[in-house]
C-alpha cells in the first residue's frame, strides 16, 4: 500500500514538473523570439515597436529588453529547480506588465497600445500565476492520524 501511495505521488511530482516546464518554455520562446525580432530581425515583432510612424524611444526598448533577459533568467531558474527563481521572475514579468501601462498613458509612442483596454495587459500574469501555484503545491498529501 505505501509503494502504491509512493508511485502515485511521483506521478503527481513528474506531471507538475511536466506543465511547469511546458508553461515556462512557452514564455521563454516568447521572450526569445520577441528579442530575436528586434533586434536582428525585422525589428517590428507583432507591431510591437512602430518604428515607421513616430519611432519608438530607444531607452524604452532597452528597458524591455532588460526586463525580458530577466524573466528569460528567472524562468530558467524556476525549471532548474531554483525556488528563489518565482521572485526573479516575477519580479521582471510586474515590471514588465508596469512598462506597458507606461507606454499606455504616458503617451510613448508604441504600437501595441492601439485600441487595447488598460486590463488587457494584466494577462501577462496567467502562466506566471499557474507555474507558481504548480511549485507551492504541497509535494505530499498530509495523512489525518
Amino acid at each position: 500500500m505505501a509503494t502504491f501511495a509512493k508511485l502515485s505521488a511521483n506521478r503527481f511530482l513528474l506531471v507538475r514538473r511536466v506543465i511547469i516546464g511546458v508553461l515556462a518554455s512557452l514564455l521563454v520562446f516568447y521572450h526569445c523570439t520577441v528579442l530575436y525580432d528586434l533586434y536582428l530581425g525585422a525589428g517590428n515583432h507583432e507591431g510591437l515597436y512602430d518604428r515607421s510612424a513616430s519611432g519608438t524611444p530607444e531607452f524604452y526598448e532597452y528597458i524591455q529588453s532588460a526586463l525580458r533577459l530577466v524573466i528569460i533568467a528567472g524562468l530558467t531558474g524556476v525549471v532548474c529547480g531554483i525556488r528563489r527563481a518565482l521572485w526573479v521572475m516575477w519580479t521582471g514579468i510586474a515590471a514588465l506588465v508596469a512598462t506597458h501601462y507606461w507606454a499606455h498613458f504616458g503617451g510613448i509612442p508604441v504600437a501595441f497600445v492601439e485600441g487595447r483596454h488598460p486590463l488587457s495587459y494584466l494577462k501577462g500574469f496567467i502562466f506566471p500565476t499557474l507555474i507558481t501555484l504548480l511549485i507551492l503545491l504541497p509535494s505530499q498529501r498530509r495523512s489525518r492520524h
